[in-house]
Protein backbone atom coordinates (compact mmCIF):
# COMPACT_ATOMS: atom_id res chain seq x y z
CA UNK A 1 0.00 0.00 0.00
CA UNK A 2 1.05 3.70 -0.80
CA UNK A 3 1.89 5.99 1.86
CA UNK A 4 -0.80 8.47 2.59
CA UNK A 5 1.05 12.21 1.56
CA UNK A 6 -0.08 14.11 4.73
CA UNK A 7 2.07 12.48 6.73
CA UNK A 8 5.81 13.88 5.49
CA UNK A 9 6.87 16.62 7.76
CA UNK A 10 6.08 20.37 7.30
CA UNK A 11 8.70 22.62 5.77
CA UNK A 12 10.29 25.01 8.12
CA UNK A 13 8.93 28.34 8.41
CA UNK A 14 11.39 30.90 7.11
CA UNK A 15 12.62 33.13 9.51
CA UNK A 16 11.84 31.02 12.69
CA UNK A 17 14.07 30.41 15.25
CA UNK A 18 13.16 28.59 18.46
CA UNK A 19 16.00 30.44 20.27
CA UNK A 20 13.93 33.68 19.68
CA UNK A 21 11.12 32.32 20.43
CA UNK A 22 11.82 30.95 23.97
CA UNK A 23 13.85 33.93 24.99
CA UNK A 24 10.64 35.74 24.03
CA UNK A 25 8.37 33.41 26.06
CA UNK A 26 11.39 33.75 29.34
CA UNK A 27 10.82 37.39 28.77
CA UNK A 28 6.77 37.51 28.72
CA UNK A 29 7.00 34.92 31.92
CA UNK A 30 9.43 37.28 33.47
CA UNK A 31 7.17 40.74 32.97
CA UNK A 32 4.59 38.53 34.24
CA UNK A 33 6.03 37.05 37.84
CA UNK A 34 6.85 41.13 37.64
CA UNK A 35 3.65 42.19 37.40
CA UNK A 36 2.53 39.37 39.83
CA UNK A 37 4.99 40.04 42.43
CA UNK A 38 3.99 44.10 42.43
CA UNK A 39 0.73 43.06 42.92
CA UNK A 40 1.57 40.97 46.28
CA UNK A 41 3.37 43.95 47.30
CA UNK A 42 0.42 46.45 47.20
CA UNK A 43 -1.63 43.81 48.30
CA UNK A 44 0.72 43.26 52.00
CA UNK A 45 0.84 47.32 52.23
CA UNK A 46 -2.79 47.30 51.68
CA UNK A 47 -3.37 44.86 54.62
CA UNK A 48 -0.80 46.88 56.94
CA UNK A 49 -2.13 49.78 56.05
CA UNK A 50 -5.63 48.40 56.86
CA UNK A 51 -4.13 47.08 60.50
CA UNK A 52 -2.74 50.15 61.21
CA UNK A 53 -5.82 52.15 60.29
CA UNK A 54 -7.91 49.76 62.14
CA UNK A 55 -5.56 50.38 65.56
CA UNK A 56 -5.81 54.39 65.26
CA UNK A 57 -9.67 53.75 65.33
CA UNK A 58 -9.35 51.62 68.17
CA UNK A 59 -7.31 53.61 70.13
CA UNK A 60 -9.24 56.74 69.44
CA UNK A 61 -12.52 54.86 70.44
CA UNK A 62 -10.72 54.21 73.53
CA UNK A 63 -9.38 57.38 74.01
CA UNK A 64 -12.49 59.80 73.04
CA UNK A 65 -15.42 56.76 74.06
CA UNK A 66 -16.67 58.88 77.01
CA UNK A 67 -16.86 62.77 75.08
CA UNK A 68 -20.51 62.43 74.08
CA UNK A 69 -21.09 61.51 78.02
CA UNK A 70 -18.63 63.66 79.20
CA UNK A 71 -20.68 66.84 77.25
CA UNK A 72 -23.74 65.73 78.91
CA UNK A 73 -22.32 65.86 82.12
CA UNK A 74 -20.80 69.56 82.04
CA UNK A 75 -24.03 71.61 82.27
CA UNK A 76 -24.62 69.60 85.52
CA UNK A 77 -21.46 70.37 87.05
CA UNK A 78 -21.90 73.99 85.94
CA UNK A 79 -25.16 74.08 87.89
CA UNK A 80 -23.62 72.08 90.74
CA UNK A 81 -20.76 74.94 91.19
CA UNK A 82 -23.73 77.81 90.33
CA UNK A 83 -25.75 76.57 93.30
CA UNK A 84 -22.66 76.64 95.32
CA UNK A 85 -21.66 80.08 94.55
CA UNK A 86 -25.36 80.73 95.42
CA UNK A 87 -25.74 79.12 98.49
CA UNK A 88 -22.36 80.90 99.91
CA UNK A 89 -24.48 84.11 100.57
CA UNK A 90 -26.88 82.37 102.86
CA UNK A 91 -24.82 80.65 105.81
CA UNK A 92 -27.96 78.70 107.31
CA UNK A 93 -27.93 76.59 104.42
CA UNK A 94 -24.42 74.97 105.90
CA UNK A 95 -25.58 71.20 105.18
CA UNK A 96 -26.33 72.00 101.64
CA UNK A 97 -23.73 73.52 100.73
CA UNK A 98 -21.85 70.63 102.09
CA UNK A 99 -23.93 67.79 100.50
CA UNK A 100 -23.46 70.05 97.19
CA UNK A 101 -19.35 70.15 97.57
CA UNK A 102 -19.36 67.11 98.31
CA UNK A 103 -21.53 65.86 94.56
CA UNK A 104 -19.67 68.26 92.43
CA UNK A 105 -16.47 66.32 94.23
CA UNK A 106 -16.99 63.14 93.14
CA UNK A 107 -18.09 64.48 89.41
CA UNK A 108 -15.07 66.02 89.60
CA UNK A 109 -12.80 63.33 90.16
CA UNK A 110 -15.04 60.75 87.81
CA UNK A 111 -14.52 63.15 84.99
CA UNK A 112 -10.68 63.61 85.69
CA UNK A 113 -10.62 59.48 85.97
CA UNK A 114 -12.23 59.65 82.26
CA UNK A 115 -9.26 62.06 80.67
CA UNK A 116 -12.15 65.39 81.48
CA UNK A 117 -9.24 68.08 82.16
CA UNK A 118 -10.82 71.84 83.44
CA UNK A 119 -10.28 74.69 81.08
CA UNK A 120 -10.40 77.40 83.50
CA UNK A 121 -7.96 80.43 82.01
CA UNK A 122 -6.83 82.94 85.02
CA UNK A 123 -7.01 86.80 85.33
CA UNK A 124 -4.44 88.20 82.91
CA UNK A 125 -3.79 85.23 80.83
CA UNK A 126 -3.23 85.46 77.11
CA UNK A 127 -6.05 84.97 74.86
CA UNK A 128 -5.97 81.91 72.98
CA UNK A 129 -8.79 80.94 70.50
CA UNK A 130 -8.26 77.58 70.28
CA UNK A 131 -9.28 76.92 73.81
CA UNK A 132 -10.79 80.37 75.33
CA UNK A 133 -14.20 81.97 73.20
CA UNK A 134 -14.28 85.70 73.68
CA UNK A 135 -17.61 86.62 75.20
CA UNK A 136 -17.18 90.33 75.06
CA UNK A 137 -14.11 92.71 75.43
CA UNK A 138 -13.98 95.47 78.29
CA UNK A 139 -12.00 98.49 78.03
CA UNK A 140 -9.80 98.25 81.13
CA UNK A 141 -5.66 99.07 82.17
CA UNK A 142 -5.90 95.83 84.92
CA UNK A 143 -4.44 93.64 82.53
CA UNK A 144 -2.75 93.74 79.16
CA UNK A 145 -4.99 94.57 75.80
CA UNK A 146 -6.29 91.05 74.36
CA UNK A 147 -5.48 88.98 77.50
CA UNK A 148 -8.47 87.95 80.20
CA UNK A 149 -10.07 89.86 82.30
CA UNK A 150 -12.36 87.10 83.55
CA UNK A 151 -13.77 83.35 82.78
CA UNK A 152 -17.77 83.51 82.26
CA UNK A 153 -17.77 79.47 82.24
CA UNK A 154 -14.90 77.35 82.19
CA UNK A 155 -13.87 75.16 79.39
CA UNK A 156 -13.40 71.42 79.29
CA UNK A 157 -10.49 69.25 77.56
CA UNK A 158 -10.86 65.53 77.13
CA UNK A 159 -7.24 64.01 76.47
CA UNK A 160 -6.38 67.16 74.80
CA UNK A 161 -8.81 67.28 72.43
CA UNK A 162 -11.41 70.47 73.50
CA UNK A 163 -15.04 69.45 74.30
CA UNK A 164 -15.94 72.78 75.18
CA UNK A 165 -14.03 76.01 74.82
CA UNK A 166 -13.88 78.33 78.12
CA UNK A 167 -16.04 81.40 77.79
CA UNK A 168 -14.24 84.49 79.03
CA UNK A 169 -14.18 88.70 78.62
CA UNK A 170 -10.93 89.89 77.08
CA UNK A 171 -9.49 93.23 77.81
CA UNK A 172 -9.23 95.95 75.37
CA UNK A 173 -7.77 99.16 76.14
CA UNK A 174 -9.59 101.92 77.79
CA UNK A 175 -11.27 105.06 76.03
Amino acid sequence: MDEPQNTRPAPETPGADPLAELKAALAAAEEKAAANWDSYLRAVAEQDNIRKRGQRDLEGALKYGVERLAGELLPVKDSLEMALASIETHPEAESLRAGIEMTLKLLAQALEKQGVKEVNPAKGEAFNPELHEAMAAQPTDQVPEHAILSTVQKGYALNGRLLRPARVLVAKPPA
